[in-house]
């Protein structure tokens, strides 16, 4: 199937039921692995903004009062089209942000799986009373925000997309969903399927840039603002929010330690220390243990592992379903990605695989970096302390495990982290220590929902992909009655 033929027909933004020509005119797409132009993408600006917030608000109104069970039923009208629809979603976000398609399909399917779920939460959204004594009932209930605004990142741009709408639209608001600009067109095309399964004004797409991001941060119909992206842009929406007291909910960034004790199933630490770096994703993960703590008695043991367990990595065309690894979202990115590996050369730590573009003339015109990992690596270096996003693997050697802990949890990171041993006394001590919202054991970068998923420190104040990011879109009401 030609990419004309697949990519989505509106461009435009999506928002009261409708399509519109944005105010702020259009930047072209282009494909990260081939370079091709994908054509013109909508940019919103203030006034396009407003408008769809207006629409969002305007629908609100009765949004609220629409039945749980209808809320459900729509959300599970919008899962069951995605599926119907399921290769054909992830060949787009394969095209437009090089991510290869057989992973991208279990994308879609994991979006499909969290809208059913919070599909089958909404009668859970309940309050409580309370005993006040005779004549007088007491109680809480829970009510939605109104206008909730998600920005999302380029990682996963469908599966953030869908997923993250559900649990607001089950709790009675209405969202707009802001796509990456780096890969709108999965949104675009997942609006052209389900228009018309939501009330007009529930769910809207705005793409765009910073002056779209902005101009919904600080819209006076907006009380509630999330995003998934990095710590600087999360700090400045937390800014913007403040203004207003907004609600603000932030997955952020993440550094992630995954510690190798000299007591663990070594085949199974290596093969999680190689499948937690996400090379599939060239990288780019959040939730990506790119800081490798090994003891030094395994050390030279598992550093050898490594190093033939990530040749099952080639970065390929994302299109090509025997692609293992695909390209760098951006020129941007991959420049950042390049530049991080030239420190780790400069600063002394020792290129082990990988750190360059693939030789395949095939790949010369896309974004592609080669699985890359750094011996000898320690904590001054910047490679070992900074988030790069990208397939590069730092490997530090340790022995005292005080010194390891005060390492792991130097940085301003703490989303997730790892630990491997067969000791249940070590595993339990490791998580004690572990400064980290989410921490494996014996396993490493997955996600497992409904298990709650956010960070710790700079990575987030949130909680996802579970009950409380259902009543994380609620705000409670007491109510006192004499009777």
């Amino acid at each position: 199937m030609s990419h004309e033929k697949l990519l989505p027909r509106h461009r435009d933004l999506y928002y009261g039921g409708a399509w519109h020509r944005p105010e702020g005119g259009y930047v072209d797409s282009f494909s990260p692995s081939t370079g091709e132009n994908l054509g013109p993408c909508a940019q919103a600006n203030r006034a396009d903004v407003d408008a769809a917030v207006r629409a969002a608000h305007q629908a609100y109104r009765s949004w609220r009062r629409t039945a749980p069970g209808e809320r459900a039923a729509v959300l599970r009208r919008i899962a069951e089209t995605m599926r119907e629809h399921r290769e054909e979603l992830a060949m787009i976000d394969a095209i437009d942000c090089g991510n290869p398609v057989s992973a991208l399909m279990n994308d879609v399917d994991i979006a499909t799986q969290l809208i059913d779920y919070f599909a089958g939460l909404v009668y859970e959204l309940r309050g409580s009373t309370i005993p006040m004594g005779e004549g007088v009932i007491d109680m809480t209930v829970r009510e939605p925000y109104g206008v909730c605004a998600r920005i999302v990142a380029y990682n996963h741009p469908l599966m953030f997309t869908a997923s993250r709408l559900a649990a607001a639209v089950a709790a009675g608001n209405t969202v707009i969903m802001k796509p990456p600009v780096q890969a709108p067109l999965s949104a675009y095309r997942l609006m052209e399927l389900i228009d018309g399964i939501a009330p007009p004004g529930v769910i809207n797409v705005l793409s765009g840039g910073t002056e779209c991001g902005q101009a919904l941060v600080d819209h006076p119909l907006v009380p509630k603002v999330t995003l998934i992206g990095s710590i600087a842009t999360g700090k400045a929406i937390a800014r913007g929010a403040a203004e207003n007291l907004k609600s603000v909910s932030l997955e952020l960034g993440g550094k992630n330690a995954l510690v190798i004790y000299p007591d663990a199933d070594l085949d199974r630490a290596i093969k999680g220390a190689v499948a937690g770096m996400c090379f599939t994703w060239c990288g780019q993960a959040c939730s990506s243990t790119t800081r490798l703590f090994v003891h030094e008695s395994v050390y030279d043991q598992v550093v050898q592992g490594v190093l033939e367990g990530v040749r099952a990595y080639a970065p390929g065309i994302p299109t090509d379903k025997a692609t293992s690894m695909g390209a760098i979202v951006s020129r941007e990115q991959y420049d950042k990605i390049m530049h991080y590996i030239e420190l780790g050369k400069q600063e002394g730590a020792h290129l082990a695989a990988g750190g360059k573009h693939p030789a395949d003339p095939a790949l010369a015109k896309g974004y592609f970096i080669e699985p890359t990992v750094f011996t000898g690596v320690t904590m001054d270096m910047r490679i070992a302390r900074e988030e790069i996003f990208g397939p590069v693997l730092s490997i530090l050697k340790w022995s005292d495990e005080d010194e390891m802990f005060d390492q792991v949890n130097a940085l301003e990171y703490g989303l997730a982290a790892g630990v491997y041993t067969t000791r249940l006394d070590t595993a339990h001590r490791a998580v004690g220590r572990l400064e980290a919202g989410y921490v494996w054991v014996n396993n490493a970068a997955k996600h497992f929902f409904p298990a709650p998923f956010g960070g710790y420190k700079q990575s987030g104040n949130n909680r996802e992909e579970s009950f409380e990011e259902l009543v994380s879109y609620t705000q409670l009401k007491n109510v006192y009655i004499t009777l």
